[in-house]
């Protein structure tokens, strides 16, 4: 489940790590016979396991975290397939820093959710929250959604050090002119009030994968939705199609439910 949640949210670089080799003597034997079944699974998830690092580690005695492990001799270490080219390595260390880094979307336009808003004595209104879209630095006049509340940025702030700049995947602290801690709440977006502000939606297309539900889902089913650091009701107005979840092909169109296992 922890697999298909984390595919279905967009990760899509995966590190194997086999831990409590120490119980089972080092045994190579158990090792492989993870790595096919763990591979089979992963593939029917979505992934490629040739992409995919198997580490054999031991956390309690440290083997193959940070350095090669001399319980382990019959291991020659882990491979696996980039865009780049074939990687290699030994540790988990190593397979961390295989992982490629995320394009950061600082291009595109600012789209920063609210975590929390403060009152700072002296100060005054502090929205924080984390950039995850384009940039946000003092002097950009932002609007919040879904409120329209409009306002300039004084400062922006990370772990109590000033930034030119919040850039995607920065938790920041910004402070705003003349807004009350009334205005805004968590759950509201912060976006740049001169390029593509973010807008209130009636309703919109989402595509769902339902990994664990009692019964049928149909038209009119109610559930709570998180979207971001959003936490409110919604409705399904109809079942569009019913999609292959690896693909994302059509496999039958306006079906009346949908089940736990199934994509919509």
């Amino acid at each position: 489940e922890h697999a298909l949640l984390a595919f279905t949210l967009g990760v899509r670089q995966l590190i194997v790590a086999v831990n409590k080799m120490d119980t089972t003597k080092w045994s190579e034997d158990r090792f492989n016979e993870i790595i096919k079944e763990t591979s089979t699974f992963i593939k029917k998830v979505g992934y490629n396991p040739k992409a995919v690092a198997f580490v054999p580690i031991s956390g309690w005695h440290g083997d193959n975290m940070l350095e090669e492990s001399s319980n382990m001799t019959w291991y020659k270490g882990w491979t696996k397939e980039t865009k780049g080219g074939v990687v290699k390595g030994k540790t988990l260390l190593d397979a961390i820093d295989a992982i490629e880094p995320p394009v950061r979307p600082s291009d595109k336009p600012l789209r920063l959710p609210l975590q929390d808003v403060y009152k700072i004595g002296g100060i005054g209104t502090v929205p924080v929250g984390r950039v995850e879209t384009g940039v946000i630095k003092a002097g950009m006049v932002v609007t919040f959604a879904p409120t329209n509340v409009t306002t300039e940025v004084k400062s922006v702030e990370m772990h109590h050090e000033q930034l030119e700049q919040g850039v995607p995947g920065d938790n920041v602290g910004f402070n705003v002119k003349n807004v009350s801690v009334k205005d805004i709440r968590r759950g509201n977006v912060a976006s740049d009030s001169k390029n593509d502000p973010a807008k209130e939606a009636a309703s919109f297309t989402a595509q769902v994968i339902i990994l664990n539900h009692p019964g049928q889902i149909g038209a009119g089913y109610a559930p709570v939705l998180d979207c971001h650091t959003a936490h409110i009701a919604c409705k399904f107005a109809e079942l569009i199609e019913k999609i292959d979840r690896r693909t994302g092909k059509s496999i039958e169109d306006k079906p009346k439910f949908v089940k736990s296992g199934d994509a919509c």
